[in-house]
């Protein structure tokens, strides 16, 4: 039933690990990695599951909003967490109050390159979450190659995109950032330090390419903001509204 009774059509999610159903719902897959070479080409004799609801929240983003506006263009973002500590559902309300306008700024140009159909949850070329008025998605397509597609052909003032890691991610990224449009995104991890041990992610961190990095898990607790940092590791949040939230 989670393939619609066809893995074939699935093919490169279930190389990966997983299905993303209707409403952006991810269904873990293991079972046995079928190789080729040294690459995995599939996963047989699926035996264990793990079923991950995804849901939007409306308002979530509102208290960051002010950090990451330069006058009429956004800073450019990385939102910081472990897994499951909700910086998707950040990241797309983040996407909707651009795309919408606020009372900070008026709403501008929004692309998402959704490569697992978590953030607009796309069904049939219509997004199921409320991603703002103002925003264009491609939807299921490889980030770096997603990102330099959307920015020649949509003239997005922002480009978001889920969970960056390789080095593909990271040269387009530079490339659009180079170009005038401003990035949000998203990465696995605890702190700044952490990511600038990463050899793909510490060129951006050292160059002060992301503007600000907004962290997620304040005493493990899910969908909390640590902190905000600027390019130069500065605190941005004041410690009343950490004791507050």
């Amino acid at each position: 039933m989670v393939s619609k009774f066809s893995l074939y059509a699935y093919e490169d999610e279930v190389r990966q690990g997983f299905i993303t159903i209707c409403n952006g719902h991810r269904v873990g897959l293991m079972g046995q990695a079928v190789m080729d070479n040294k690459s995995i080409k599939s996963v047989k004799h699926i035996s264990f599951i793990n079923i991950r609801i995804a849901h939007q929240i409306k308002g979530c983003a509102e208290k960051v909003l002010p950090y990451i506006y330069d006058d009429e263009r956004v800073f450019n973002t990385i939102i910081i967490s472990p897994p499951g500590y909700g910086k998707t559902t950040l990241l797309r309300d983040l996407v909707r109050c651009i795309s919408d306008g606020n009372s900070i700024r008026k709403g501008m140009n929004v692309g998402v390159v959704d490569e697992r159909s978590e953030i607009a949850s796309c069904y049939m070329g219509e997004p199921q979450n409320d991603v703002g008025i103002r925003t264009d998605i491609l939807d299921a397509c490889p980030k770096a190659e997603g990102m330099l597609m959307m920015l020649r052909s949509m003239s997005p003032k922002v480009i978001a995109v889920d969970e960056i890691g390789s080095r593909e991610d990271i040269d387009a990224i530079s490339y659009i950032m180079n170009c005038g449009c401003s990035i949000l995104a998203t990465v696995h991890g605890y702190s700044i330090d952490d990511i600038r041990t990463r050899p793909v992610l510490r060129k951006l961190v050292e160059e002060k390419a992301f503007e600000r990095y907004i962290i997620l898990g304040k005493n493990h607790t899910i969908g909390k903001v640590s902190n905000i940092f600027d390019e130069r590791g500065n605190e941005l949040l004041l410690q009343s509204y950490l004791r507050a939230n």
